[in-house]
């Protein structure tokens, strides 16, 4: 009776253990939230910046943090390196030489680029693929912690 009581047990756990490793249901690793790149909306139909953020990251244009009403807090917008203002400058944008768009949130923008910044920053870059190793890693912030975690892979 002992040895039927512990077979079902160990039948019982051995289910257990199997049926929660096939559950797993996680993003793949080499899935990036923060960035856009052109194998994501290039031919699309997308016209500009604003339209691919808007289809797929529509929260990327969500301000969130602090705010106050004498200085209310947006999303700060750059174009290789140049300021450009908030969200309506994607619009400006032509979309055919961009080769990725990248997010910063509140916290990293503004360690990046000083106050103003706590509802994050959208950073888009023009800049080939090519050149995104080597000397452009100081020309382009926005990829420096990009290649810096493929390194590590």
């Amino acid at each position: 009776m002992r040895v039927l009581t512990t077979l079902r047990l160990a039948v019982a756990i051995v289910a257990l253990v199997g049926g929660c490793a096939g559950a797993r249901t996680s993003a793949s690793p080499g899935v990036n939230r923060n960035l856009l790149v052109p194998d994501q909306f290039a031919d699309k139909g997308y016209t500009n910046p604003y339209d691919v953020i808007a289809a797929l990251r529509s929260n990327w244009l969500e301000v969130r943090g602090t705010t106050s009403l004498q200085s209310p807090s947006k999303v700060q917008v750059y174009l290789d390196g140049v300021r450009m203002s908030g969200v309506e400058a994607l619009r400006t944008m032509d979309l055919r030489p961009v080769t990725y768009i990248r997010f910063f949130d509140g916290v990293a923008a503004t360690a990046r680029w000083g106050l103003d910044h706590g509802a994050g920053a959208i950073y888009v870059s023009t800049h080939p693929l090519s050149e995104m190793v080597g000397s452009s890693r100081e020309r382009d912030p926005g990829v420096v912690e990009l290649l810096d975690a493929d390194e590590r892979r």
